[in-house]
C-alpha cells in the first residue's frame, strides 16, 4: 500500500524538528518545504522529500502540497520588529499555505499550528498576527471546515530549544527573579508533536484543539523554577518578586534597544505583557480529548531529561 504523504512547514523550527521525528515513526512520507536542502542530526535515519521554496511563493505551495493526504502548516514567527512583519508571516503565510491545501490537496486534512496567545489577541502582535492566521484558516476553508484542524499549543520545551533554555539558566542561581505569579500549561515537543500526528493522520473530529502535558491547569512560575533547580540537581531557590512595572519598563527598554540594532528582540514591552497575563492554563472545553492523543512525558522526566540534553550541548555555559 502507498504510504499516506504529509506536507509541512516550518520543519527545521523547534517544533518542526520534532514533528518530523514523530511523521517518520508514523511511517508517513514526508513532504517538507525549505528554502535550501535541510540537514540536522537530530533526523539522522530519516528520509524526506525537499521542496525548495518559501512562503512567499505560490509555485512551490503547489508543489508542496499537490496530493498531500494532510498538511501541516508550524511555521511561524515568534518575534519581529513590527506588527506588519509578524502579519506577513503568521497571517498572509499561513493564508497562502491554507489556500494552496485547499486548491492542490482538496481532501486532505489542513493542520493549523496556531499559539495558546491566540486566545489573547489584544496582549501582543504576536498574539494578535497568531489568531489573524486562525482566522484566515477558516475563511479559505469556510466551504469545508470539516477539513481544518487548529491547534493552539502552550509553551513547549525538550531538546533543542533556545527559548525555555532561559528557565534552567534562571534556575542555577541561588537567587532567582519571579516576573509572574500566573498559571502557565506547557508541554513536552515529543508529545506535541505526537498530538498534531495523531490529528493530521486523521484522529479526532476537525475544530480547534488546546494542547498541554498531564497538568492543563498548568504550574505557576515559582514551580517551574523550582523544577528546573531540581532537574539540574540544584537546591530549591530563593525567589524575588519583580513588580510588574518593573517587568514591563524592562520590556519597554529591550524592545527599544533592539529597534536601535534593527534586531527583533524575543523581550519586548508586548512580551511582559504576555508574561504578566495571568492565566495561560488550559480549560476542558479547549483540551485535546485524551481519546486522541494522551501526554507521556510529566513536568519532572521531561525537564530531567531537557536538563541532561542542555548539559550534554553546553548550552547551560
Amino acid at each position: 500500500m502507498t504510504r499516506p504523504t504529509v506536507a509541512v512547514t516550518g520543519a527545521t523550527g523547534f517544533l518542526g524538528l520534532h514533528l518530523v521525528a514523530a511523521l517518520a515513526k508514523a511511517g508517513v512520507h514526508i513532504r517538507v518545504l525549505a528554502r535550501r536542502d535541510p540537514a540536522h542530526e537530530f533526523w539522522r535515519g530519516i528520509s524526506f522529500e525537499t521542496i525548495r521554496g518559501s512562503l512567499e511563493e505560490e509555485a512551490a505551495l503547489a508543489r508542496l502540497t499537490e496530493g498531500a493526504d494532510a498538511v501541516i502548516h508550524a511555521a511561524g514567527l515568534i518575534k519581529a520588529l513590527n506588527r506588519a512583519t509578524f502579519l506577513r508571516t503568521n497571517r498572509d503565510g499561513t493564508q497562502a499555505v491554507a489556500t494552496a491545501a485547499r486548491r492542490h490537496a482538496p481532501a486532505a486534512r489542513c493542520v493549523i499550528i496556531s499559539s495558546l496567545a491566540a486566545r489573547e489577541p489584544q496582549l501582543s502582535s504576536y498574539a494578535f498576527s497568531k489568531r489573524a492566521g486562525e482566522d484566515a484558516a477558516r475563511n479559505v476553508y469556510a466551504d469545508a471546515p470539516e477539513r481544518l484542524v487548529i491547534i493552539r499549543p502552550p509553551a513547549i520545551y525538550g531538546p533543542w530549544d533556545r527559548e525555555s533554555l532561559a528557565i534552567f539558566k534562571a534556575a542555577k542561581s541561588p537567587i532567582v527573579p519571579l516576573f509572574s505569579r500566573g498559571r502557565v500549561a506547557i508541554i513536552h515537543a515529543a508529545d506535541a508533536a505526537g498530538a498534531i500526528t495523531q490529528l493530521a493522520l486523521g484522529a479526532g473530529e476537525a475544530g480547534l484543539y488546546a494542547l498541554a502535558d498531564g497538568r492543563p491547569e498548568g504550574y505557576e512560575m515559582r514551580m517551574l523554577l523550582s523544577e528546573a533547580a531540581h532537574a539540574l540537581g540544584r537546591r530549591q531557590p530563593r525567589f524575588m518578586p519583580v513588580p510588574a512595572p518593573l517587568v514591563r519598563l524592562a520590556g519597554q527598554a529591550s524592545g527599544v534597544w533592539g529597534r536601535l540594532r534593527g534586531q527583533a528582540p524575543v523581550f519586548t514591552a508586548e512580551k511582559a505583557r504576555e508574561i504578566l497575563h495571568p492565566d495561560w492554563s488550559v480549560s476542558p472545553a479547549e483540551a485535546l480529548p485524551a481519546s486522541i492523543h494522551q501526554p507521556r512525558i510529566g513536568l519532572a522526566e521531561g525537564f530531567r531529561q531537557t536538563a541532561t540534553w542542555y548539559r550534554e550541548k553546553g548550552w547551560l555555559g
